[in-house]
């Protein structure tokens, strides 16, 4: 229950059927149709550990992107109550927040200070977003599950080497042996 007093605006994210639902202070302002997205890109700051650790979640539907900050709960709700869904789907992929940025006038000014900024919720036209999208360096597509286990295995000592050993194919004439 917010009191009177209370001038922050609080985002959250639901399913209803097939549809994702997007709510500013419990009332509806969005419907997104999970079927027609196809691609979703959750960026991350670059050492994250959490998939609760998001920058922002960008949602690519045939003629738009849609913009979701990390307070619509996006990543934990709408990614983690339908996991088989979205593993069907293979559709999921990440970005870490620093070659992924969105241009400037899609990021509000947040807190008192007004310096820092931050993404807000809004949908985008594709020619918009697209060049930018293109030099993103993402991963996947892959489950947070299959990215969890992709960082600790590159976490590991030795992680980064290349082990195969490399046979030389037989030259003409060489006896085989």
């Amino acid at each position: 229950m917010r009191s009177a007093f209370d001038l922050s605006t609080q985002w959250s994210t639901a399913w209803s059927g097939t549809d994702i639902l997007v709510l500013r202070n419990d009332a509806e302002v969005d419907r997104v149709s999970a079927p027609d997205i196809r691609r979703i890109v959750f960026v991350q700051p670059v050492e994250t550990e959490s998939a609760g650790d998001l920058s922002f979640a960008l949602v690519e539907l045939d003629d738009e992107f849609i913009v979701f900050p990390p307070e619509t709960g996006f990543a934990g709700r709408v990614n983690f109550e339908r996991q088989s869904f979205w593993a069907a789907k293979a559709c999921i992929y990440w970005a870490d927040s620093l070659s992924a940025r969105l241009p400037g006038h899609l990021l509000a000014r947040r807190g008192f200070a007004l310096v820092r900024r931050a993404p807000s919720y809004g949908r985008v036209p594709r020619d918009e977003l697209q060049p930018v999208l293109e030099h993103w360096l993402l991963e996947g597509p892959h489950s947070w599950d299959e990215r969890r286990w992709q960082r600790i295995q590159r976490s590991r000592p030795f992680a980064r080497i290349d082990t195969t050993v490399h046979v030389p194919p037989p030259q003409a004439g060489a006896p085989q042996g």
